[in-house]
């Protein structure tokens, strides 16, 4: 994994995600989905652009079921942004780079 992406379980995301000061964009993918693997360099660039500022962060669906029902995760990849423990937006699919960056702009200017 990436050197500014955390690798989350259901057991860590109330301490990393939902306790967390600030924002935290959570990427729940799963190994057999093939946009989620196309995701994975994008996500690696947004997390460099955004360290300090924007902790990223996956989660493997398939492994942690608690956390993807919690929060009622459909289809993969689904990116949840969170700021302050509380869900602000999500983004269903493979989404580009310019797309995730305008949803972290969007919460860093409010």
């Amino acid at each position: 994994m990436a050197d500014h992406i955390y690798s989350l379980d259901d057991g860590m995301f109330e301490q990393q995600v939902l306790q967390a000061k600030g924002p935290v964009l959570v990427d729940f993918w799963a190994e057999w989905c093939g946009p989620c693997k196309q995701l994975l360099p994008i996500l690696d660039d947004v997390a460099e652009q955004y360290a300090g500022e924007v902790a990223v962060c996956k989660i493997n669906a398939d492994d942690n079921p608690l956390s993807a029902a919690r929060f009622n995760v459909r289809c993969l990849p689904t990116m949840i942004l969170f700021v302050d423990g509380v869900e602000k937006e999500r983004l269903l699919g493979a989404a580009s780079k310019t797309r995730i960056a305008a949803l972290l702009d969007r919460q860093l200017e409010s």
